[in-house]
Formats: structure tokens, C-alpha cells, sequence
């Protein structure tokens, strides 16, 4: 069992072959979590996740680079359902934003959603870049729940400080072609029971000039065994353990199935 913990098959890229990749991710036993970035992906998502009993999930929330908009609670609690594990994805991005006003509007409706997820009782997916010290500094002002760090890039000490915040690690395709060995070092130590695995799809492809997919959480696994010195089921069974936990479902220990 694997479970993409990440990915955006709800995005428009799938339109061609949307059904087709979800039928091979249930006949794989492959899980997803279909991630909203705005109001309508986010709807989308969940309107994915409703068609199955199992093994698709969603998100709703609203990313950084659309925090021209508000975050209004009232139009994203009526797409809440049994099928949504989280909110987000939410976060900080400098990358895209330098100017201070738009970076305070960032940060005002990071919190909204840091407050949105709280009252629910559900878990953040974050999206951080060229942000962390003011990411945490927020997290550890405003927030008490469980979160995932989606896309984690940056050091083992930043990755420390998150874990010591209770949070997970999630890492994609980017570990595979990082040269610095920086990201290697960070999959080596990350704990057990808090390291997570994405696609990010149809972004961040381990096939270079190609529409990434869920099924190639597969590769991330393997680099992720490669670099522990590990079997891939281990890292499979254990990533899929942690994702269960942090998204809130419950997992037979034979099956992998809901109960």
C-alpha cells in the first residue's frame, strides 16, 4: 500500500484521463489525497473524493499565491465532509510575493485558515518557500494542532523544528534529483513515524518534460529506501501507517482498508 499524500489530480491537467488514473490507483491499492489550492479545486476535490468509499481523500483551502482573495470560512465550511482530512493547502510564499503589503495579506490569511483547521480539528497541509523563520514564528503564536510540510526542500535543522512542533515531513520527486545531498541527509533521519511521501502531481515529475501522476509516489519510495538503507515495503508500510494517523483514518492492519 502507498499513499500519495499530496497530488492535484483534481487539477485541469487530468481532464483527459481523470477516471482512467484514479480505476489504476484503486486497483493498485495506491491512496490519495486530492489537495485544493482555491475555492474551486478545493470543491472539485471533494467532489473526487465523494465518488469512493476509500483511497481518495481531499483538502480544501486556499494557497499562498491566491491570498489576493480573502479566505472566507462560511463558502469552505459548506464543501466540509467525511472525505476531507485537512486544511490547506495554506502557508507562506516569498518566492512569488516581495512586497510587504502583500506578504502581511499572506500572513492574515495563513491565519485564517490556521484558525479554520483549529475549530474543526483538522490537520494543516502547508506550503512553505523562502518563508520558514516567519512560518514558524506563526505556527508557534497561533496554532496547537498537527500539520504536514508539504515539499520540504530546506535543511535537518529546520526540519527539527517542525518535528519538535509535532508535525510531518512529507517529501516528493524533488529528494530524487537534489545534488547537494542536503534532502538525502534530511530523508536519512527524519523519524519513523513522521516522514510522509507526495507527488505533488501534476507538478515536480521524476520524468523529466512529463505530467507527473500519483503512481509515481512509487519512485519517492524507492529513493526514501535507497537512502535508509531499508526495503521499499517498509517504507511503504510505514509512510502509509503515518498517513493514516495524521489524516485522521483508520487502517486494518491486514488490508489497509477503513473500518
Amino acid at each position: 500500500m502507498l499513499f500519495d499524500t499530496h497530488t492535484h489530480v483534481n487539477f485541469p491537467e487530468f481532464d483527459p484521463d481523470r477516471e482512467q488514473i484514479l480505476k489504476d490507483a484503486q486497483d493498485q491499492g495506491l491512496w490519495m489525497t486530492n489537495v485544493g489550492c482555491d475555492y474551486k479545486s478545493s470543491k472539485s476535490a471533494v467532489e473526487l473524493a465523494s465518488k469512493f468509499k476509500d483511497g481518495v481523500y481531499a483538502t480544501v483551502g486556499q494557497h499562498p499565491t491566491d491570498s489576493k482573495e480573502h479566505f472566507d470560512e462560511e463558502i469552505y465550511s459548506a464543501l466540509i465532509t467525511d472525505k476531507v482530512v485537512a486544511i490547506g493547502e495554506c502557508g507562506l510564499d516569498y518566492y512569488h510575493q516581495k512586497e510587504e503589503a502583500g506578504i502581511n495579506k499572506q500572513k492574515a490569511e495563513f491565519i485564517k485558515q490556521i484558525h479554520f483547521a483549529q475549530k474543526l480539528g483538522l490537520p494543516l497541509v502547508i506550503h512553505c518557500r523562502d518563508a520558514y523563520h516567519d512560518l514558524i514564528e506563526i505556527l508557534q503564536a497561533e496554532y496547537t494542532g498537527q500539520a504536514i510540510i508539504h515539499s520540504f526542500t530546506d535543511s535537518g535543522d529546520t526540519a527539527k523544528k517542525f518535528l519538535d512542533l509535532g508535525y510531518y515531513i512529507a517529501l516528493n520527486a524533488i529528494l530524487i534529483f537534489d545534488k547537494t545531498g542536503r534532502l538525502a541527509e534530511v530523508a536519512k533521519n527524519l523519524p519513523s513515524d513522521r516522514i510522509l511521501i507526495e507527488t505533488d502531481a501534476p507538478f515536480l515529475s521524476p520524468n523529466r518534460g512529463k505530467r507527473n501522476e500519483p503512481a509515481n509516489v512509487k519512485r519517492v519510495a524507492e529513493r526514501i529506501a535507497e537512502i535508509r538503507e531499508v526495503s521499499l515495503e517498509e517504507v511503504s508500510d510505514l509512510t502509509f501507517t503515518n498517513a493514516c494517523r495524521i489524516y485522521q483514518l483508520e487502517k486494518s492492519p491486514s488490508t489497509g482498508l477503513r473500518t
